[in-house]
């Protein structure tokens, strides 16, 4: 599957200010996540954010929420996005058949709405490098089994400039500026 500008959205689940210190490798996860966050309100391609029982967990980082054209995150109390009926409410809205998945944690919320996207007909794209989970083990695990289900693993990098196709879109130079 090539990835194409008018049928992507990306999903950003519950990078959140109580959960996010304790991740693993979070300086790098933070960086990529940013990179992703802000190279699609460039190519002007949605953004569906989440957040696990935001009372308890605290809202999105702020730094990611500033860079997501009308942040409107969905509250969430199931593990996958897809239990929560807004989310599959603002998908079906959207109308875009290849979900980019990035976020925390990979062993649990990530893991289940990649199955549940999966499941309901979806092209599911995971960002390896956009992912974490508290222990590395963890991360690793869930790479390997959404891999064995036919998600397909990608990076920052290789997303945005597979989106792009070509040096001569009007916005590499924009997207190559976040990269370096």
């Amino acid at each position: 599957m090539k990835l194409t500008p008018d049928d992507t959205v990306l999903i950003l689940i519950d990078v959140q200010t109580r959960l996010f210190p304790v991740m693993s490798e979070k300086t790098e996860l933070l960086e990529n996540l940013l990179k992703i966050v802000k190279g699609f309100d460039i190519l002007q391609i949605p953004v569906i954010a989440t957040q696990q029982y935001t009372k308890a967990l605290g809202p999105t980082l702020p730094e990611l929420a500033g860079n997501i054209h009308n942040f409107q995150p969905i509250e969430k109390r199931a593990f996958s996005c897809c239990g929560e009926g807004s989310f599959l409410d603002e998908l079906k809205r959207i109308k875009r058949k290849q979900v980019i998945v990035c976020g925390i944690e990979a062993h649990v919320c990530v893991y289940q709405t990649c199955c549940d996207l999966l499941e309901r007909g979806y092209e599911v794209i995971l960002l390896a490098d956009t992912v974490s989970s508290r222990k590395q083990v963890d991360k690793d695990l869930a790479l390997r089994a959404l891999e064995k289900q036919n998600v397909q693993l990608s990076g920052v990098e290789m997303a945005l400039f597979e989106l792009l196709k070509t040096s001569k879109h009007p916005k590499f130079k924009e997207i190559s500026s976040i990269i370096k």
